[in-house]
């Protein structure tokens, strides 16, 4: 290692004009042969090894700017206080490795808590105290570190206060506030490390390693991967340097100490929230509530697996009648187990390709095959741990399961434990629709707890999952959640409505996560709710909405659901008005999409599922119904972006020039179906020539829509008038290409038990003067009975068809 030469340092700064440009200040030396103290402290404005070993050669300007840096003070302090302390060398992490080269990183990482182990003591110098007396109690000016200097929040201090022999504290003005053996009681109380721990060290005591997880999970680092290289030392483990590695450093840390420990407590954390897939933790504080989770002897596991299994079987076995073949049958068991327990099977992690295998007890659960509780050789508060498992091929990943039924006794069962993305997992995905509740002002604020991609939410198949999304409208003051989950194999989706919200600003984390904890609560009853419209092969109707009220409001969320290919779904949230009468406040009602299809879907939530078929000439033409502008027979305007911008309606206008539409001479024109074999008519519809027939596909309901779709009017001289009139002025830049459009109505349904939805084609209006030619052709094209037509043709009266 390479320590400051503390003699030359203070020289040095005492007459820095006639010091030895040539003279180092920095001297490698063992650490187990040298005397030396060594600082710990919080990174500021630091001086790193080049500008330390060529101070000298910089010239003035520079070298003055680097002298009045506060890390360089710091270094001065603490060369004096080493002195003062009888000590000639001295280490500082800022200027002491040259980060220059990545195998001195590396090395001095790997070898850093050994070489506090190995000082005589360690400065501990706290710049934010200015008190000359230590911090007993939490105070607001350290808010930023929970109320305690930040010293104690930081990831490397961890094992900077634990691996010295002496450790003493410095406020900010370097006034010596106390050291580790005076202030223990204190500092077990800030750091919830055993004072035995501080004054004695970890050797001999037997901490489980969940315990000392428990210390770093609330501690911070500015790399992430810095999270776990800072507690190699405690754990006596070595590895390399890999930044830009993320979260998966703290992984290769776990599978480390996996290597050299049998500790059942490294797979007792709880993640901060609920998940599935590794055994293995993803940060320092998923292990936050661990800190009284011991380790489990061989003979006291044992025992304490008897009484699980007195537990799940009643009282003890030999008190019953049955109970000579009962107490055999418990021993015989008793004694399986302390082989199993006994077996250098059950003392051994191997980490393959597989996963982590283990021996462990297992309870498999009654509701389902694939879940299971396995039982830990570790206890918290006197009771045994257990960590829920799900079955994914051959291996098993870490879930989450709120009441198990135990199916039988725990039996030892050798394990592959995920420790990495299981290669058999698939994704279940629900892909989000949202513009609609956008329209009304509520748009989306967070997602909990992770983000969407796409609007598409991916969900874990092996077991339980969910992802909040959070609505609000500051203008009405609501906000709801809608959550995207899934449960022993089913998805499901329920919405969450809340009323005015006391949360200012746009950070809606914490609403996101309370919404997330309300929901994960009750997922078992939201997913029942949903497997009670399970997909259906003759309907394929597996749509249906949650509707809640929003509180103190006007607002009703909808949340519109349904399944598509391989098992994903797509959803549709809508904003409605609703006072609250219907359903009354946060009640939820769930509409299924059954026949006849009353549910109307837009965007991507279209009703494809109730669609229809039409025979038109032959051919089966598939009609969806269209939840977009109504526009009713005869109606005329501009068309633009998709729109009809409606100026007025040629039959009311024919009305109000006195022209009566019910005259004989007003025939109706009727566009023929032709193959009508799939009409079976009642008694009160009786002639087919006026009828259009459309069936559904499935099951096979008939429908049928009056007609006509085109009338033919006179050319006396109101109806020319009113025509020119329109067309001159009222129909100015109307566009003659408009698409059809599908628009929803009520007509008699040929089973009268079952009124249903028909639908009505209307186009943009075009005025045809005739002749019997021309009919003739437009009779053919339109399948109509060309002989009648003919027969009109032939009449003294000029007339004009209006098609619609």
């Amino acid at each position: 290692m390479k320590l400051l030469d503390v003699e030359a340092v203070l020289n040095r700064e005492t007459d820095i004009q006639k010091t030895d440009p040539e003279r180092e200040v920095l001297k490698e030396l063992n650490d187990e042969d040298t005397r030396y103290a060594i600082l710990s402290h919080r990174w500021g404005a630091e001086v790193g090894y080049e500008e330390m070993t060529g101070l000298m050669k910089m010239e003035g300007r520079k070298r003055d700017e680097v002298r009045q840096r506060a890390g360089y003070q710091k270094i001065i302090e603490s060369c004096k206080q080493a002195k003062k302390g009888g000590y000639e060398w001295l280490w500082i992490d800022t200027c002491c490795i040259d980060k220059r080269s990545s195998a001195e990183l590396s090395e001095a990482i790997n070898s850093m808590y050994r070489w506090y182990q190995n000082a005589q003591v360690c400065y501990a110098y706290l710049n934010d105290v200015e008190e000359s007396t230590f911090p007993t109690e939490q105070d607001n000016k350290f808010d930023k570190s929970n109320g305690w200097p930040e010293w104690f929040v930081r990831g490397w201090t961890l094992q900077e206060l634990i691996a010295p022999k002496e450790v003493e504290f410095f406020n900010k003005d370097w006034v010596h506030i106390g050291d580790k053996w005076r202030l223990a009681p204190e500092l077990e109380r800030i750091t919830g490390i055993s004072r035995h721990v501080l004054t004695d060290g970890l050797s001999g005591i037997g901490l489980s390693v969940a315990q000392i997880m428990s210390w770093a999970a609330d501690r911070k680092t500015t790399r992430v991967e810095d999270r776990a290289y800072s507690l190699m030392g405690l754990f006596g483990v070595n590895m390399p340097m890999l930044y830009g590695e993320g979260k998966k450093a703290f992984q290769r840390l776990q599978l480390e100490i996996i290597h050299i420990s049998n500790d059942h407590s490294i797979f007792a954390w709880k993640p901060q929230m609920p998940r599935t897939g590794s055994v293995l933790a993803e940060d320092p504080g998923d292990f936050q509530d661990c800190d009284y989770i011991a380790r489990e002897g061989s003979d006291e596991f044992i025992i304490g697996l008897g009484f699980e299994c007195i537990r799940l079987e009643g009282p003890d076995p030999g008190s019953s009648h049955t109970g000579v073949d009962s107490r055999a049958r418990h021993q015989h068991r008793l004694a399986a187990m302390r082989d199993a327990v006994n077996s250098r099977q059950f003392h051994t992690f191997t980490v393959n390709s597989a996963g982590i295998q283990v021996l462990l007890p297992v309870v498999p659960s009654r509701d389902s095959p694939s879940h299971f509780r396995a039982v830990l050789a570790c206890r918290h508060s006197g009771d045994l741990v257990t960590i829920d498992l799900v079955s994914s091929g051959h291996s098993f990943a870490r879930t989450a399961i709120d009441s198990l039924l135990p199916a039988t006794c725990p039996e030892f069962k050798t394990l592959h434990l995920i420790h990495c993305q299981d290669t058999n997992e698939t994704r279940r995905e629900f892909t989000l629709e949202d513009k609609l509740a956008s329209y009304h002002g509520f748009t989306r604020r967070s997602t909990y707890p992770r983000e969407l991609t796409d609007s598409t939410a991916a969900l874990s198949s092996l077991a339980d999952d969910l992802v909040v999304i959070v609505y609000a409208n500051d203008n009405a003051k609501s906000h709801f959640a809608v959550g995207l989950g899934y449960y022993l194999g089913q998805m499901w989706v329920h919405v969450v409505g809340y009323g005015r919200s006391p949360i200012q600003g746009d950070d809606w984390t914490d609403f996101g996560k309370t919404a997330y904890q309300l929901l994960w609560k009750d997922r078992a009853k939201h997913a029942q709710s949903m497997s009670e419209h399970r997909y259906s092969l003759v309907n394929r109707n597996d749509h249906f909405i949650k509707h809640a009220q929003l509180p103190r409001s006007i607002w009703a969320a909808s949340i519109v659901w349904g399944r598509w290919e391989a098992g994903n779904s797509n959803i549709m949230v809508d904003i409605v008005q609703c006072p609250g009468c219907c359903d009354g406040p946060c009640a939820l009602t769930i509409i299924s999409n059954d026949p006849p299809g009353d549910l109307v879907m837009p965007e991507l939530m279209k009703t494809v599922s109730c669609s229809h078929s039409v025979i038109l000439d032959g051919r089966e033409v598939l009609v969806d119904e269209c939840s977009g502008q109504r526009i009713a027979l005869g109606d005329y305007g501009s068309y633009r972006d998709g729109n009809l911008i409606r100026m007025g309606n040629i039959f009311e206008d024919m009305r109000t020039l006195g022209i009566d539409l019910e005259d004989p001479a007003y025939r109706p024109v009727v566009s023929r179906v032709s193959s009508s074999e799939f009409l079976t008519l009642p008694d009160h519809m009786k002639n087919v020539n006026d009828l259009a027939v459309i069936r559904q596909s499935s099951p096979m309901t008939l429908l049928a829509l009056h007609q006509p779709k085109a009338i033919s009017l006179l050319a006396n001289e109101h109806v020319v008038l009113l025509l020119n009139s329109v067309l001159s002025t009222r129909l100015a830049g109307i566009n003659k290409g408009t698409p059809t459009t599908i628009n929803r109505g009520t007509t008699p349904s040929t089973d009268r038990q079952s009124p249903s939805t028909s639908v009505v084609h209307t186009a943009a209006a075009s005025v045809l003067q005739q002749t019997p030619t021309r009919k003739r052709k437009l009779s053919e094209s339109y399948g109509t009975d060309a002989g009648a037509d003919d027969e009109a043709a032939n009449t003294d009266t000029r007339k004009l068809r209006l098609q619609v």
